[in-house]
């Protein structure tokens, strides 16, 4: 039947489409994803914000700023999945995927700040870590990078 009417889908943003695109409804904001993790653990959500970061090796995550200042949400696929371009950085993004939420001890923190730091070429002192910290992430499925 022709005339039958379908269901209105989420309407998928303009731009470059990576993965599966983007198709979730309501947009997350990313301060409330990282001022409170575990309510979003496991959940998949969609969140925009202007690309501030991109992994300079195999383009496998980019970071997106959130509203207030220093906030920011790493979108991460498996290496070759979809591969974002180095000049996304300062674009606006929309992203989906499942938040992750991994509680590091204190002797993983220094070694994940250790990394952080060799990665951008920054001074690194482990004696400066005193508390665990914790990596909130977006396993991604699939993103829009705006033109």
């Amino acid at each position: 039947d022709k005339g039958a009417a379908k269901p209105a889908a989420a309407k998928q943003p303009e731009g470059k489409v990576y993965g599966a695109g983007v198709t979730a409804g309501e947009t997350v904001d990313i301060a409330a994803i990282l001022e409170d993790p575990t309510a979003y653990e496991n959940k998949e959500v969609r969140v925009e914000g202007m690309v501030t970061d991109v992994c300079p090796k195999r383009g496998c995550w980019f970071e997106m700023a959130g509203k207030g200042p220093g906030q920011k949400l790493r979108f991460k696929v498996k290496d070759g999945v979809m591969v974002f371009p180095m000049d996304a950085k300062g674009k606006q993004a929309v992203a989906q995927g499942t938040v992750k939420v991994r509680k590091l001890t204190l002797e993983e923190t220094k070694e994940y700040l250790e990394y952080q730091a060799k990665e951008y070429g920054k001074d690194y002192d482990p004696a400066k870590v005193t508390e665990p910290t914790m990596i909130v992430r977006i396993d991604g499925k699939g993103a829009v990078i705006k033109n």
